[in-house]
């Protein structure tokens, strides 16, 4: 079974640049503390390093 992880945003994407929202949008985050759970794949992984001042990552079991 793939790993898994829970992305939350925590900070706002108010001011940010167009790539940084369209990131976070496209990882299924809409407002703040949102929640989404992903596979861990590179894709996936590359996306919350491109936002990573944006969001919390956490593993799940």
């Amino acid at each position: 079974m793939a790993k898994r992880i829970r992305i939350r945003l925590v900070r706002s994407v108010i001011g940010r640049l167009p790539e940084q929202r369209r990131t976070v949008k496209a990882l299924g985050l809409k407002k703040m503390n949102s929640t989404v759970e992903h596979d861990v794949n590179p894709v996936i992984m590359g996306m919350v390093n491109a936002v990573s001042h944006l969001v919390k990552v956490e593993e799940i079991n």
